[in-house]
């Protein structure tokens, strides 16, 4: 099989899916040029009337898109980057979320916001941003955030081909990153979370770009006989709970590693709802291995030490593990 890259993963989703329902439509900034590239040829491909490229202005063409998805069309959304949620979220979270709930399922929005998200070198505070926690809370979005570019292209599909407004978040510390691909046109369901790595004495459940440094962690440890269960949360609306649940009945132990700040974020949910399912089977408290709670730094240095590395990872799985043998292993 193939390899290419994540963002190609993702072109090639849109592509099939535009070939298949000529009710897909693509609009959003520089998506002729395709900044990042998830949108790469399309306008040459299907033309301008489907390829349109919008003003600098999110909050008019989130909403347009909308309506356009309630009117019979299959927008994907084309943001850049996923700081800019911020500026239209009236009408993500009191539109877009709200009005197939509203309409009692009478109205269906079948739309993909689609943006690069989290810090991609020196990007800065305003271009940085992972925002998956807030879209998580405002009820009435799906949220995705996959890990490699093979789930990227079969999520996507889903999500396009899905009834309700989908968030789809490429983790831009990946984008650069080969993977095996099929060829064909594919869905992966929503709400499906992989265990990428099966262990027995401590779940890490992670997310985004920290997939695969859980999956470094777990390798390295592996030869000091520490078993580690990877699941990847790729799907944080609807969540896989029953998948993890099943995870931390058996090991007994939970870190969820989050690449974005610690109050009120995606692990603190995580968290909660394994406590709230797998309370009696829990021999330590869970453990968060997340952001600070800064603004993205500008500075390399600084950005690289608030990011969530491997050492990071690491040490958890150590303390959590716990012990006598958690003290030998760290030592």
């Amino acid at each position: 099989m193939r390899e290419i890259y994540f963002v190609n993963a993702i072109a090639e989703a849109l592509d099939q899916a535009m070939a298949e329902d000529e009710r897909v439509i693509v609009l959003g900034e520089d998506v002729d040029r395709s900044t990042i590239g998830a949108t790469k040829g399309l306008i040459e491909k299907y033309g301008a009337n489907r390829v349109r490229n919008t003003p600098i202005s999110e909050a008019t063409f989130v909403g347009a898109c909308v309506g356009a998805a309630a009117s019979g069309l299959r927008p994907f959304v084309d943001l850049m980057f996923s700081s800019f949620f911020y500026v239209a979220l009236d009408q993500v979270g009191n539109q877009a979320a709200r009005l197939r709930y509203m309409s009692g399922g009478q109205v269906e929005l079948p739309l993909v916001y689609f943006a690069g998200t989290g810090p991609s070198g020196s990007a800065a505070a305003q271009h940085s941003e992972n925002p998956h926690a807030i879209l998580m809370h405002l009820s009435g979005l799906k949220v995705v955030f996959p890990s490699t570019p093979a789930d990227a292209k079969g999520l996507l599909i889903a999500s396009i081909r899905d009834p309700n407004p989908v968030v789809f978040l490429l983790d831009l510390m990946l984008a650069g990153e080969k993977g095996r691909v099929p060829e064909e046109a594919y869905e992966i369901e929503l709400g499906s979370a992989p265990v990428c790595r099966e262990g027995t004495d401590v779940t890490v459940v992670a997310l985004g770009s920290l997939v695969p440094k859980a999956l470094t962690v777990a390798e390295e440890l592996e030869a000091e006989e520490v078993s580690i269960e990877v699941i990847d949360g790729r799907s944080l609306v609807p969540f896989d709970w029953e998948t993890v649940a099943q995870s931390v009945r058996k090991t007994g132990r939970i870190i969820v590693a989050d690449p974005a700040r610690r109050t009120c974020g995606a692990a603190a949910e995580i968290v909660a709802g394994i406590a709230e399912r797998c309370w009696e089977d829990l021999r330590l408290p869970p453990q968060r291995v997340t952001w600070e709670d800064v603004p993205v730094p500008f500075s390399p240095v600084l950005e690289d030490a608030m990011t969530v590395s491997t050492e990071d990872i690491r040490g958890a799985v150590l303390a959590t593990v716990g012990g006598e043998r958690g003290a030998t292993l760290s030592a």
